[in-house]
């Protein structure tokens, strides 16, 4: 292997603090002059970068206000596979509770703070060093190398990779995803969002049995779905790492007058997909689990699909990509390094759900925990940083191994 990384990772540092100091919050999701800053940096250091903006209406459509995806191609001789590997540029908002300047890029201990430090903002720098290496020393390889940097992993990657797949703009052979060092993630929970509108009709609280109580009607709803989610508790996935499926009411209102029969509660809720379940066939019972549940006279229920993921699941050819990255991670961070399901849900599915074997490996530690992602003073240890990007280049560099 060669010593580029080494070499330059006082810039590839450098690189990750500019774009963590460039806000990108999702919400509100206005990341174009995110995206415009990072293919400028990108550009700086030799990459040609095509910059795909979305189409207004579409990015509206998903409650977001500006997109611009960015891809980089390099090809190296003819023929082989072609290998994305996609991080996300979009970051949560940086809430409460910071020792440093969310956007500082503060170095200190051994590590980068700010948010999108971690998730995923470092495998931007990851993947574009792990390529300028290959590019340093060229010889032997036989494919194409894209990267896909794009801005709505935290809304459900529908305008970021979705959208590069169905335009048309990308069809690789093989994936990786933005992940952490001292895993490979194979598997992942997908996700259902419903909005449940439970309609009765207004009384006088005087007078109640005249309306029909919404609110009543909901707390029937309640309780089936607390009672599913216990069901849910007993049944484990086969994916290590994933445990069972979840199901959270995580918002609820209603009413508009203590002395008023309510007439509407509209909740919100979260349902957890295992890799061993299928998201349509999921969406369809707990529909109906809801309808069972609230009927009664006068009363009506609405289901509203907010988002709908399907899970992650490992797909026969993956293992070109795992043999790889667990043999040089071992040899990079002397440690074992499992093969495992996370119960997140990420953008990565897109490209499962075009047959395209996927895999998520990036920067960062352990555990989610660890680095603080989605929390305050999220950062990312420099020597995981470093050990990511050698194990990415070494195992492209196996991807495209002239056969």
């Amino acid at each position: 292997m060669s010593d580029f990384v080494e070499q330059n990772f006082a810039r590839e540092v450098e690189f990750l603090k500019g774009l963590v100091r460039v806000p990108s919050d999702n919400p509100p999701g206005d990341c174009a002059c995110h995206a415009e800053a990072a293919a400028a940096m990108l550009e700086k250091l030799g990459f040609k970068v095509e910059r795909h903006p979305v189409p207004a209406d579409v990015v509206k459509r998903y409650g977001m206000a500006s997109v611009t995806n960015l891809i980089i191609r390099e090809r190296f001789g003819s023929g082989g596979p072609i290998v994305a590997l996609n991080a996300h540029g979009d970051v949560v908002p940086p809430g409460q509770g910071w020792v440093h300047d969310p956007y500082g890029a503060v170095e200190q201990g051994g590590a980068i703070y700010g948010r999108g430090a971690a998730v995923s903002k470092s495998d931007f720098a990851s993947y574009a060093f792990a390529l300028l290496a290959l590019k340093d020393r060229p010889a032997g390889l036989r494919g194409t190398i894209e990267l896909h940097l794009t801005y709505d992993e935290e809304t459900g990657g529908f305008v970021g990779p979705k959208w590069l797949l169905d335009e048309g703009l990308t069809k690789p052979d093989l994936a990786i995803s933005a992940g952490f060092s001292y895993a490979v993630v194979t598997a992942h929970n997908g996700v259902l969002h419903l909005e449940v509108t439970v309609k009765g009709r207004q009384a006088h609280a005087a007078l109640p049995e005249s309306g029909a109580d919404a609110l009543e009607a909901a707390t029937g709803v309640l309780n089936a779905l607390y009672a599913e989610r216990k069901r849910l508790a007993k049944r484990k996935s086969k994916s290590p790492g994933i445990g069972s499926a979840k199901l959270t009411v995580g918002q609820i209102s209603g009413g508009f007058a203590t002395n008023v029969v309510p007439d509407r509660v509209v909740m919100r809720l979260d349902r957890r997909i295992i890799p061993d379940e299928n998201g349509a066939k999921v969406e369809k019972a707990l529909i109906a689990l809801i309808k069972r549940a609230a009927k009664r006279k006068g009363i009506s229920v609405e289901c509203r699909r907010i988002i709908l993921a399907e899970p992650l699941k490992a797909l026969p050819g993956i293992e070109r990509m795992v043999e790889p990255l667990t043999r040089h991670a071992k040899r990079e961070l002397k440690t074992k390094i499992v093969v495992k399901g996370v119960p997140l849900y990420t953008d990565a599915r897109h490209y499962s759900e075009r047959k395209i074997p996927t895999v998520l490996y990036g920067a960062g530690p352990r555990t989610i925990l660890e680095a603080n992602a989605h929390s305050a003073n999220e950062h990312i240890k420099l020597s995981d940083l470093k050990a990511a990007t050698r194990v990415i280049e070494a195992t492209l560099r196996d991807l495209l191994a002239s056969q």
